[in-house]
């Protein structure tokens, strides 16, 4: 498997969780039983995922179209962005 492969398949995973993240974030906003700063802290998680999944549409748009590719940058953010997917997971089970 070829860096570009990997990258793209990277920047891929991490477009999912992103997006992933934010619609676990924007469902927990929307429940009326929790206090307002709790409310507003999933609100925020949910637009810096949306902004997040953002930027790595327009990596991954980059690299598909030009061939430019960072395979380091591109596992980085699977990697995190698979973590934070993981991470919202748990809370959502505890909220």
């Amino acid at each position: 498997m070829s860096s570009y492969t990997l990258a793209v398949f990277a920047l891929l995973g991490a477009l999912l969780a992103q997006l992933f993240v934010s619609g676990l974030a924007t469902e927990l906003f929307l429940r009326k039983e929790q206090r307002s700063l709790v409310r507003r802290s999933w609100l925020a998680l949910a637009i810096g995922s949306l902004i997040l999944a953002l930027q790595y549409g327009y990596a991954l748009e980059l690299a598909l179209s030009t061939g430019l590719h960072d395979l380091r940058q591109a596992v980085l953010s699977g990697v995190a962005s698979l973590l934070l997917a993981l991470a919202v997971y748990g809370f959502r089970r505890l909220s």
